[in-house]
């Protein structure tokens, strides 16, 4: 496992070299690529003067986001699919091999069977485009139960439902994305953790949950610092992750306004101490 940045999961904008920066000041070892900046630097740049920069300064890529929407109209995905093949290039060309994204826990339109019946048509897709540029694929499960509230159909939304359906798609290189907030949400354990393979596991973020809030009031968008109250088991979390053996990126994800408050280096700052503490007593 190594710690990575995602300025965006913080609520920050920044380009490539100011990620790299700002990823050196806070101590962590990767960052994320953005597709859209990707595609233009590449106009300009070769994949291996960036794999340099990034080497000179000790550092390794992440993963990034799929730009293409699961859910919604046909004529969307399909002009969205479109643009996969070569971006899943680029990426390969740069080494940077996962991509994740997560789906929305419910509908209002679909029933279940129908709404997961679309969606592992569609991933089959994806999976199967990032096959050929040996690209793999995480999904996340969104887990707060108010994030359901008054919809008509539910969808998935924990770590079994996300491994039943990867199952269904049956594709070697799709895996899930697990975030502590949403494995605390889901009512996860450590067991369920201890039960996957670390290559089931593609990406990570982690967070903290506001204290005196029952877990099914909990709020998707108010978070706070990994470690910070100790309401999720931040600990035993990595612990587990380490124990089956995940290689890849940990990043933060609090989505905690209090940092926007903050100059971009004082919010890195902040949230690397934070990673650096658990880190410590995780004994990473």
């Amino acid at each position: 496992m190594f710690k990575n940045l995602n300025l965006g999961a913080l609520g920050f904008e920044a380009s490539f070299h100011e990620s790299v920066e700002l990823a050196c000041l806070g101590g962590f070892e990767g960052i994320d690529l953005d597709v859209q900046e990707m595609m233009e630097l590449l106009k300009w740049k070769s994949s291996e003067e960036l794999n340099n920069l990034l080497e000179e300064n000790g550092l390794r890529w992440g993963g990034w986001a799929l730009p293409i929407r699961l859910s919604g109209d046909e004529e969307n995905f399909q002009r969205e699919l479109e643009n996969l093949p070569k971006i899943a290039e680029k990426a390969q060309e740069l080494e940077c091999l996962r991509a994740y994204t997560w789906i929305i826990p419910f509908s209002d339109e679909l029933t279940f069977e129908k709404n997961f019946a679309l969606h592992a048509k569609r991933v089959k897709i994806i999976a199967s485009i990032l096959d050929e540029y040996d690209c793999i694929l995480g999904l996340e499960f969104i887990a707060p139960k108010t994030s359901r509230i008054g919809h008509k159909y539910e969808f998935i939304h924990d770590m079994d439902g996300m491994l039943r359906f990867c199952e269904a798609v049956g594709a070697d290189n799709v895996g899930i994305l697990l975030d502590s907030w949403h494995w605390y949400t889901s009512h996860g354990t450590i067991d369920q953790i201890l039960r996957l393979k670390g290559t089931d596991v593609v990406y990570v973020h982690i967070n903290d949950a506001p204290s005196g809030i029952p877990i099914d009031e909990q709020i998707d968008n108010v978070r706070c610092l990994p470690g910070e109250t100790g309401v999720i088991d931040i600990i035993g979390f990595l612990k587990a992750l380490r124990k089956i053996g995940y290689e890849g990126p940990v990043t933060p994800e609090p989505f905690d306004k209090r940092l926007k408050k903050m100059s971009i280096r004082d919010a890195v700052l902040k949230v690397s101490e934070a990673i650096s503490k658990l880190w410590h007593l995780a004994e990473l």
